[in-house]
């Protein structure tokens, strides 16, 4: 199963992006929240239902110690949304000025995702939150950019209006450097699509459009559903139909759409396609006399 990062250029609909893909996921999943500038959750979804001594922040004390001291603390600080605990939530930070303390963490912390994700068959959402860059790379104190770099997906959530569009193109390109100089490739790189109608009452860009102006893939759309939206950020009562609501319908999809492409990536890393054009020629030769049948 795939570590998604979700990011965006501007913050809007990460948390409530990446809460409905954790709710909807069809497999056991858990949404870290790993936002620099602060979580959102605890006082919001979650009502405060613990105190400040659980959550992210309290991982560094437990990465210094080492990894299996990490992976322990990890364990610990999930927080089960669902009475079977099949969807958790890791909450995110009370304050800001606590995440230069995690700059050393993230690695070890990317290392712990990849195995619930791989070896115990997690949907792993991070949110990331809104990016950082400083001289072209992603800020290391302001972004967790060891989780975007070792993602096995790494989301740009945006809206299909124009002024959404127009922040998430400029950070494309940097982005997409980070990937390919230290991470697993700019191919980790596509969009989430909050299908929202603009100002002027008509429906936005289509899918189509937004991935053919970002030159970026459009692996999945949500729709703009503000009762369930502001529900999972801000919690109380959820809304009537909320179980069957267009969001929560089309985050199951999504879930699908984003495992089914994270292994189609893998396996392409796996057994990447020659590079030398004589080979490819004489593969697709071969494979042209296959599927033609026997002559004569």
């Amino acid at each position: 199963m795939p570590v998604t990062v979700l990011a965006s250029a501007a913050s809007t609909g990460v948390t409530s992006s990446a809460l409905a893909l954790t709710l909807a996921s069809p497999r056991p999943s858990v949404l870290a929240e790993c936002d620099p500038k602060g979580g959102t959750l605890r006082a919001g979804f979650l009502e405060e239902q613990f105190t400040a001594g659980f959550g992210l922040y309290h991982l560094a004390a437990a990465a210094r110690v080492g990894s299996e001291a990490l992976a322990h603390a990890v364990a610990s600080h999930l927080w089960s949304i669902d009475e079977a605990g099949h969807r958790r939530v890791l909450p995110g930070l009370t304050d800001p000025a606590q995440a230069a303390s995690l700059e050393r963490t993230w690695p070890a912390l990317s290392d712990i995702f990849h195995v619930l994700a791989h070896e115990a068959g997690h949907d792993v959402f991070v949110d990331a939150g809104r990016l950082t860059f400083t001289s072209g790379r992603l800020h290391t104190t302001l972004t967790p950019a060891p989780l975007i770099q070792q993602a096995d997906l790494v989301l740009l959530v945006t809206r299909n209006t124009k002024a959404a569009l127009a922040l998430t193109s400029h950070i494309i390109g940097p982005l997409r450097a980070e990937l390919d100089d230290a991470g697993t490739g700019a191919s980790a790189l596509a969009l989430l699509v909050i299908e929202r109608e603009n100002v002027r009452g008509g429906r936005g860009y289509t899918t189509h459009q937004i991935a053919d102006a970002l030159e970026v893939p459009v692996l999945a759309a949500l729709p703009w559903d503000a009762p369930v939206a502001d529900y999972l950020i801000d919690g109380g009562s959820p809304p009537r139909g909320y179980a069957r609501s267009d969001l929560l319908r089309h985050a199951r999809t999504a879930a699908e759409q984003l495992a089914a492409h994270a292994q189609r990536r893998r396996i392409q890393q796996e057994f990447p396609a020659p590079a030398n054009e004589q080979v490819t020629g004489v593969l697709r030769r071969l494979q042209s006399r296959t599927t033609g049948g026997r002559r004569g």
